[in-house]
């Protein structure tokens, strides 16, 4: 991975770390026990269908407290709360971010957006080992990321198949037409396309519009980053994507849910 983006470097080291921290304090056959008396999954994939058959566009509402970019977004942050509001606001899933030193994510609250919705959770964090996969199940994740900018195809491979047997839905993330290409090689069901560029953090549509023709029929197209309004929403809608990955926006808001709701109006 020669080519990986300094930031996202940085963030891979330290992942490495924090799995040897936990790993030496809760072993994979810890996580294995608490599996099976996990609550039972939410099928993420399935969701978002409901809502595509039904005519209706899929938001994946994001509980995200900060960002490296931007810093804290929401200074009143209860996970649970937000995830009452996206539920009543017509979210078909929630991201939580896990991730402690880079986004002040925890664990804790994807347990607790969790138990306050009926919704099904996808573990947003930068996973690179079979133990976090293992980990996201323990926790009650129903989906996780995979972001093929950070793993050989190897790893992604092997990761994809471990959550999908551990009964996971996987959301596989691409920003370029090389990654998409790797993506493809595996069944995949979603794909997410971030607008941003890992590089200059720029956001454009045009990186999802630009991807599509080469994306199959069957495969649900997940647009990430740069969605602020009505009218980036309708240009996505005019391509016929209609699912949406989004978290700034709301969380900047007193109501996140009745904001999702009137952006996707």
């Amino acid at each position: 991975m020669s080519n990986t983006p300094d930031v996202l470097k940085k963030i891979l080291a330290r992942k490495q770390e924090e799995i040897a921290e936990r790993s030496a304090s809760v072993s994979i056959a810890d996580l294995k026990r608490q599996i099976e008396t996990a609550s039972p999954v939410r099928g993420f994939i399935g969701a978002i269908q409901q809502k595509l058959e039904a005519g209706q566009s899929a938001v994946i509402a994001e509980v995200k407290k900060a960002s490296p970019s931007k810093g804290l977004l929401r200074e009143n942050f209860i996970p649970a709360d937000i995830a009452r509001s996206y539920q009543a606001g017509g979210a078909a899933c929630l991201s939580v971010l896990t991730d402690k030193d880079f986004f002040q994510g925890s664990e804790a609250y994807l347990k607790q957006a969790r138990s306050a919705c009926e919704l099904p959770v996808i573990r947003k964090d930068f996973i690179v080992d079979s133990y976090q996969v293992y980990e996201a199940r323990a926790m009650g994740a129903d989906c996780i990321l995979l972001i093929v900018a950070a793993l050989d195809d190897e790893v992604l491979s092997g990761l994809y198949e471990l959550a999908n047997d551990l009964g996971m839905d996987v959301l596989v993330e691409v920003h370029d037409a090389e990654e998409l290409q790797r993506a493809l090689k595996l069944n995949l069901l979603l794909v997410g396309i971030n607008n941003r560029n890992l590089r200059t953090f720029e956001t454009s549509l045009q990186t999802t519009v630009n991807l599509l023709p080469d994306i199959p029929d069957n495969v649900v197209v997940v647009s990430e980053s740069g969605l602020h309004k009505t009218g980036d929403i309708a240009l996505l809608r005019k391509h016929n994507v209609n699912t949406f990955l989004i978290g700034e926006a709301f969380m900047r808001c007193d109501d996140p849910g009745e904001a999702l709701k009137s952006l996707i109006a």
